[in-house]
């Protein structure tokens, strides 16, 4: 993860860490949240693709690369591709976001839809991968993208004098297993609890019972956990070796999240993004003396968003 800061270094934005006495009041701690919404295509995925494409070997940048993404691993890898030069396909879902297909494809990424009743992203994206000989980087269980979304928490702890509990959005387990080993390895005593929706609480199952658990295609507003699980390989074991506890909440629970940061702190976050945020809105989480929260993402589009807001 230290190496992955330097490599990213120059590219990555350096986002900025926010607060709110309203928040603080209401939940009886000191909140402060990273703001991925803030970073290159709105959202933590730029660290981890940028740092994964960068140690590719030129024999890999000449076939290119391919993912499998529902839209903020699409851009990231798009996005990355266009400044290494690197031909980019990415796999979505038909019924991903419209502006994160939008600028997936702006960045000049090759999409391939599929219908996620009929075939998962994973074998179409096997199957391109052996067809045309493209090099596969995977949204979350790849170690180089792991060690990129982790440095996002060794920023926040560089930004603030010190951490008693690190909340972090759960999908496939990239960004939660890369924040806990680097809040670990600055302060083990920190309390890191991953935050998934009940209804895409797979990650949660999995952490409880130690053995890996799906849930396809789950009906959540999140759409950035819709992951069927976490990481067989990566992930997952480095979730149960360094995260503390795994919470779910309500779809109630974001949604009164993404209002709150909007009409309260002015900030644009994706539902998938406020899950810390609605952990400690809704009592789901604790809160210790001092509480960072990562928000992982603003790419948002506007039926959603105005579905949100009205509610």
């Amino acid at each position: 993860i230290q190496a992955a800061k330097k490599r990213i270094g120059g590219q990555a934005h350096v986002t900025p860490v926010m607060t709110s006495r309203t928040l603080d009041r209401r939940v009886g701690a000191a909140v402060f949240l990273k703001c991925e919404n803030y970073q290159r295509v709105g959202a933590f995925k730029f660290r981890g693709a940028y740092n994964a494409m960068a140690r590719l070997s030129e024999q890999d940048r000449r076939r290119g690369v391919i993912t499998h993404s529902s839209g903020n691993h699409a851009q990231a890898i798009a996005l990355v591709g266009r400044l290494l030069g690197v031909q980019t396909t990415i796999v979505m879902p038909k019924d991903a976001p419209a502006t994160k297909r939008a600028a997936t494809a702006a960045y000049g990424a090759t999409i391939v839809e599929y219908d996620p009743a009929e075939a998962t992203r994973e074998e179409i994206s096997h199957d391109l991968k052996r067809k045309h000989g493209y090099k596969l980087i995977p949204p979350y269980d790849h170690i180089d993208i792991v060690a990129g979304q982790g440095t996002a928490a060794l920023e926040l702890f560089d930004q603030v004098e010190s951490l008693d509990m690190l909340l972090v959005p759960c999908g496939g387990g990239g960004l939660l297993s890369g924040s806990a080993i680097a809040a670990k390895g600055i302060n083990p005593a920190c309390r890191v609890v991953g935050i998934e929706p009940q209804l895409a609480d797979d990650a949660t199952r999995s952490f409880q019972t130690g053995k890996l658990h799906t849930v396809k295609n789950p009906p959540t507003i999140a759409d950035g956990t819709r992951t069927p699980s976490l990481g067989e390989k990566i992930t997952f074991p480095l979730v149960l070796k360094y995260v503390d506890d795994m919470k779910t909440v309500s779809e109630a629970a974001i949604v009164e999240a993404v209002q709150f940061l909007f009409f309260r702190m002015k900030m644009v976050v994706e539902p998938s993004g406020a899950l810390g945020v609605a952990a400690l809105l809704s009592g789901s989480v604790t809160p210790q003396r001092r509480v960072g929260v990562i928000i992982s993402g603003g790419n948002i589009d506007s039926p959603t968003m105005k579905m949100i807001l009205n509610t």
